[in-house]
């Protein structure tokens, strides 16, 4: 799961020279042989990261990609980026924490049943905050569907990947476009 960030950074003539960029692509110390600076338009970041963050991937889907789940890119603006951001940071403030044994994975017996392995963990001692504002979602390769130290552990991390780019000011020319992405 990628959030990138791409930034227009092509020169016009109409451009005074305190808007226009500089672009320097270097490979071993020294200029890139394949890549002319004058022809770069865009810079693409990556400014988030995420492995199976179930819930994070599902308000995408509900809130950026009108229910479709496609593994193909999609638009996102910045007011969804700080919707995203409140909703991690309400489900933050509003989930007490409590000693538990939590599942971590499982093995499987002889006759090829399953055996869930417990271990001394944390959950939310009431998810229905979570629930209601970043429900976990179940599906092919996206993890836990518990309300436990895992899920907390992806919303604490939204917030930290997203929180710079909600805070920083961008002049007229240089604001961002951001896209998700997700693949499995």
């Amino acid at each position: 799961m990628y959030l990138s960030k791409r930034t227009y950074v092509k020169n016009w003539d109409f451009m005074t020279n305190e808007e226009k960029h500089q672009v320097s692509v270097k490979k071993n110390g020294k200029k890139h042989p394949f890549i002319n600076p004058d022809k770069v338009t865009y810079i693409t970041e990556e400014c988030a990261y995420w492995r199976k963050a179930n819930a994070i991937h599902a308000w995408f889907v509900s809130n950026v990609q009108d229910d479709v789940d496609d593994c193909k890119e999609y638009w996102v603006t910045k007011d969804q980026l700080q919707e995203l951001y409140d909703a991690c940071v309400l489900v933050r403030d509003n989930s007490k924490m409590v000693e538990t044994k939590i599942e971590n994975g499982y093995s499987l017996n002889e006759d090829g049943s399953k055996n869930i392995n417990f271990i001394d963990g944390r959950k939310i001692e009431d998810p229905s905050v979570a629930e209601d504002l970043l429900p976990s979602q179940s599906g092919f390769f996206f993890g836990s569907t518990d309300y436990d130290q895992f899920y907390m552990e992806d919303i604490e991390n939204t917030i930290k990947m997203l929180e710079p780019e909600l805070k920083t000011e961008y002049g007229r020319r240089d604001e961002p476009e951001y896209y998700y992405r997700a693949s499995w």
